[in-house]
């Protein structure tokens, strides 16, 4: 298709054209006559002729365009170019001046683009010098040496004819020792949009203002009851910190009018730094975060900022959708993160901006579609996809409103992809920004130009742009909209514009996805590693008393772990993913059976304990507790091969569960205590340990009869030494008698009256014996069973009968 039908109905006056077809004539003569006196170029030299036309288009002094105020001037206006003039050559320039010239409208957009890329050739048109006083001149350009420059000329002298976009160049002439004579030695050129009056239709045109940043937190909380975050490093402090990234598109947003696209994880992780919360240092430990000062100044002023303004809100953690289409959807349970990512957009929102967000809308990455990603955005319930037009192409001759049909009740936003790229690159330089806005606003004007009819157009920038080229957006931005041919409009109104019926409304194949985009998608690996780190989260969960504390911050982490700012950052998503990984095995650890060395059996029954350790801060439950004789003809758990027993412990705390256990022979049995959760998943390692079962023996039977014999000698030793005490003191007694008879019968009276008397004192000794006795017996055994420790159970440790 023509050229010129990007720009129909606007061709230059007959009169102007044969103007200018003449002064390029007049021009070219003396040039011509030059060549005509050079002898014919030799084979030999064809290739040096060929570098120095190279060199010679670059040219040997650069001109920098740093500022071009007003951006689209109208009538009355004064145009100042400034800048600065650089002699990168080797000799001096002499008689040097600076100069402004006017070329044609350009006719189409894409004639902007072929101007852009060859904006400091000196082989390209230049147009009109503006002359007179409009000048800057210079005794010398000394090599290396940067000189500034600052032109201001009425609008009017400009020569500006009908309403279109023009070329503006600025160049530098002079002349050095080696070439005497006045040339042009470097130029630049950019866009000059001229619109004097309120267009007759105006276009409709909607920013996208990206919140967007990369994955912070972790899935790592305090133990406290307010559950402390932790976050991987402290890069968001210095975004939203005074002069940061996200502190710019912020206070750079509020004065325009935008629509504001929020990834809900950036909320939440600023909200979080209001509060209490930890940094995770290189070496692994943690300090506090000292910026919460910080965050609630930023959360405070975006609160501002989109007061009365439109907040569409990704789904959290702005999910790769196009590396979810072509490899996540092959891995189970893929699709079911990013509903719930969209599930938790609009709460998000809602509660830290206190504004109702749209949700229904997804971006893939730099706008690009195919059926796949279309079919994984309508999955989360989004029924509007923000597309490109480099993706979703257009064969006509103008550029049609961004809204249209693509089947199955789902929208396509087609942003303009000239305009949405016009800020990318390097913009840290004035005149890179320069440059980048007057392209911006030129694209607008011939857009606008093209057609009488009122077209929707919407801008989808970079997601996270620098500081440089937020401000050159603002820039851009802020002249459009003070422009004379655009107005703002948010993006649900843009969706239910009228869509052109010639728009292109098929979704290109999945062949025609970018190559270049495609490399930088998540791989197979990582959907599977996420898979694998949400089973674990599922068998874990059903343990615990308080299941958000777990389940809400592992949710969110691997929403981010699917997030689109991984992409060209491989190796650090997967040490994000394998963080997150890890610290979920420690949790699980954390409940454990305590391991058992060899128990010993003294007898055909007795209780084998068994010690679960709970090191989390909540407790646990709904966990049972089985163990498993390997030999039950030798040894019985609980009258069978096994035995289980519902568990339930403290955080912080140990649970011992005993089994009742019979033995019906002597030697060795393996048996195996594992936890499971109530649905019969086993949950922990198993602990495995030996029972040395030791019934009674004929030794230990000796040893009994042997001590049932000393005690019988023991008591009849006993029982003669008392019979013969007593058969000495009734001899005494006779012997006695006799001495009384001896000596007469008065001593009669003396003997004793009470014949028991002896016997009497007999049987107080014995008692007196008895008490003693009673005194030396052992206390009752104190209890075997010790205080609970997670100690692992020591060697040949013998069990309660």
């Amino acid at each position: 298709m023509a050229e010129a039908a990007d720009f129909q109905g606007t061709s230059a006056s007959p009169a102007r054209r044969w103007l200018r077809r003449t002064g390029a004539l007049l021009t070219g003569a003396p040039l011509l006559a030059g060549l005509l006196q050079l002898p014919a170029a030799t084979p030999a030299d064809a290739a040096g002729q060929e570098s120095l036309q190279a060199a010679a288009s670059a040219g040997s002094v650069s001109v920098a365009v740093d500022s071009l105020t007003p951006s689209a001037p109208s009538e009355g206006d004064t145009v100042t170019v400034s800048g600065t003039v650089t002699n990168n050559g080797k000799q001096t320039v002499t008689g040097a001046h600076v100069d402004l010239q006017v070329g044609p409208p350009l006719e189409t957009r894409s004639s902007i683009d072929t101007l852009a890329k060859k904006s400091d050739d000196l082989q390209g048109p230049s147009g009109e010098k503006v002359g007179g006083k409009y000048t800057e001149k210079y005794a010398k350009l000394t090599p290396g040496v940067a000189e500034p420059f600052s032109i201001s000329v009425p609008a009017d002298k400009l020569d500006l004819g009908r309403d279109g976009v023009y070329q503006l160049a600025v160049s530098l002439s002079g002349e050095t020792s080696a070439q005497p004579w006045d040339q042009v030695l470097g130029i630049q050129r950019t866009f000059l949009p001229w619109q004097p009056e309120e267009a007759d239709t105006k276009t409709k045109t909607t920013f996208l203002w990206p919140l967007v940043s990369s994955a912070h937190m972790a899935a790592e909380t305090g133990s406290n009851e307010q559950q402390t975050p932790v976050f991987r490093d402290d890069e968001l402090a210095k975004e939203i910190s005074p002069g940061g990234r996200l502190d710019q598109m912020v206070s750079l947003g509020k004065g325009l009018d935008v629509t504001w696209v929020v990834d809900p994880d950036l909320l939440a992780s600023v909200d979080a730094m209001t509060r209490s919360y930890q940094v995770r240092g290189a070496d692994g430990s943690t300090t506090p975060g000292r910026n919460q000062e910080v965050a609630k100044h930023w959360l405070a002023e975006l609160q501002q900022a989109v007061t009365g303004e439109e907040v569409a809100a990704l789904p959290f953690g702005d999910p790769d959708l196009a590396s979810l289409a072509h490899t996540g959807t092959n891995v189970t349970g893929s699709l079911g993160h990013l509903k719930e990512a969209t599930d938790v957009a609009d709460e998000t929102v809602d509660t830290i901006l206190h504004v109702k967000p749209s949700t229904d809308f997804v971006w893939p990455v730099d706008g690009a579609v195919d059926p796949s990603i279309v079919k994984v955005a309508t999955s989360a319930g989004a029924d509007k996809v923000i597309t490109r037009s480099d993706s979703l192409q257009d064969n006509l001759s103008y550029t049609p409103s961004a809204a249209r049909p693509i089947g199955g009740g789902t929208t396509a936003v087609v942003a303009d992809s000239r305009m949405s790229t016009a800020f990318q690159g390097d913009l840290t330089k004035a005149s890179a920004s320069t440059l980048a806005v007057q392209r911006f606003l030129a694209q607008s004007l011939t857009l606008g130009l093209q057609t009488g009819k009122q077209r929707s157009v919407v801008v989808a920038p970079q997601r996270m742009p620098s500081v440089s080229q937020a401000q050159a957006m603002a820039e851009a931005l802020g002249a459009l909209q003070g422009g004379n041919w655009s107005e703002s409009q948010d993006l649900t109104a843009a969706t239910k514009a009228k869509p052109d019926p010639s728009a292109n409304t098929r979704v290109p194949s999945a062949s025609a996805y970018p190559s270049a985009l495609r490399k930088q998608e998540l791989p197979r690996a990582a959907f599977e590693q996420i898979a694998r780190t949400q089973g674990k989260l599922d068998k874990f969960k059903v343990i615990l008393t308080r299941q958000s504390r777990v389940v809400t911050p592992f949710g969110r982490a691997m929403n981010r772990e699917m997030s689109t700012s991984w992409r060209g950052r491989g190796v650090a998503a997967v040490g994000y993913r394998d963080g997150i990984e890890s610290y979920l095995n420690g949790l699980i650890d954390g409940v454990k059976l305590i391991q058992k060395s060899e128990t010993k059996l003294s007898g055909r029954s007795a209780m084998i304990p068994v010690t679960v350790q709970n090191n989390l801060v909540q407790g646990v439950e709904h966990l049972e507790l089985r163990l498993t004789s390997k030999n039950p003809t030798r040894l019985k758990i609980g009258g069978d091969a096994y035995d289980e027993q519902r568990v339930a412990v403290n955080g912080g705390h140990a649970q011992s569960v005993k089994f009742t256990t019979s033995a019906n022979a002597n030697g060795r049995a393996e048996v195996v205590a594992q936890l499971y959760t109530e649905d019969g998943q086993k949950y922990g390692a198993p602990v495995t340990f030996d029972v040395k079962v030791t019934e009674v023996t004929p030794t230990v039977m000796l040893v009994i009869g042997g001590g049932v014999l000393l005690l019988v000698l023991a008591g009849f030793r006993m029982y003669t030494h008392r019979k013969r005490a007593a058969a000495r003191e009734a001899a005494e007694d006779d012997t006695a008698e006799a001495t009384d008879e001896t000596d007469g019968s008065h001593d009669r009276e003396d003997a004793p009256q009470n014949p028991e008397s002896s016997g009497a004192r007999l049987k107080e000794e014995d008692g007196a014996d008895a008490e003693a006795d009673a005194s030396e017996q052992p206390s009752d055994p104190a209890p075997d069973t010790a205080a609970e420790s997670a100690d692992p159970s020591g060697t040949g440790e013998r069990v309660d009968r």
